[in-house]
């Protein structure tokens, strides 16, 4: 009698399982084939919406510790020798949320997906969720994006297989935004300073590690190489450094 209350267990267990990898993965599809009429009604939308600003960026200026020691000059000298500089910069509408915004490919695993706002677990069902508490990619910061990594359509299943140098692709109402991956690395579960906000445009991309667990965390972090705010991302690193230098 325990034998067949085992198997009738296990037979279960496997019938769950096979629901989680398979079905899901098709509710998914539907989402993404459904997404694509949001995204294109998104981009055509707000494509009207896109602002351009004249942004005056200042040099950060780093600490300045007195020393009795050196002889005092009665010259005021600059902590660094940066301007303020004027750059462009583009500026497109915070997408509500949960809903369609943009496309995510990476060429090197053959992935494109659609991209929504959230990280909700009902927005992660439809594909790659974006952190709204981080820049969206494209503008200068750390934009953080979320996925699957088995179910639910496993739109990072093969990340593990990104390397640096990589390109990551992301578009949205203010066009193309290339990014070189600079870093893959692990991480625990808790180490939320992967998100931190970080000097340039950025753009990092998280999931479950390893598959069919969520001990840890893989995390792809790539730098923005072209794009609409490219100018605009490399002037704010530039000062950044030039001030704490």
């Amino acid at each position: 009698m325990t034998g067949w209350v085992m198997m009738s267990l296990g037979g279960l267990l496997l019938a769950f399982l096979a629901y989680q990898l398979v079905m899901t993965n098709v509710w998914t599809a539907r989402s993404q084939q459904a997404a694509e009429t949001e995204l294109a009604e998104h981009l055509q939308a707000a494509a009207v919406q896109v602002e351009v600003a004249e942004t005056i960026l200042l040099p950060s200026a780093p600490p300045v510790e007195d020393d009795p020691t050196l002889p005092q000059s009665s010259t005021p000298t600059s902590p660094t020798q940066s301007k303020p500089i004027s750059v462009v910069h583009y500026l497109e509408p915070a997408p509500e949320e949960g809903a369609a915004f943009g496309r995510i490919k990476i060429p090197v695993i053959d992935l494109d997906k659609v991209i929504f706002e959230g990280v909700d677990r009902a927005t992660l069902k439809k594909g790659p969720g974006h952190m709204p508490w981080t820049p969206l990619p494209g503008q200068p910061g750390n934009a953080v994006i979320s996925g699957h990594r088995t179910t639910y359509g496993a739109p990072f299943f093969k990340l593990d297989e990104v390397s640096v140098g990589d390109q990551i692709i992301v578009e949205t109402a203010l066009g193309r935004h290339v990014y070189e991956v600079r870093e893959v690395l692990i991480v625990r579960a808790t180490d939320v300073w992967v998100t931190d906000p970080k000097r340039g445009a950025w753009l990092t991309l998280t999931t479950c590690n390893p598959r069919y667990s969520a001990r840890e965390r893989l995390i792809v972090q790539a730098e923005l190489v072209d794009g609409p705010n490219l100018l605009y991302a490399e002037a704010e690193k530039d000062l950044g450094a030039a001030g704490a230098s």
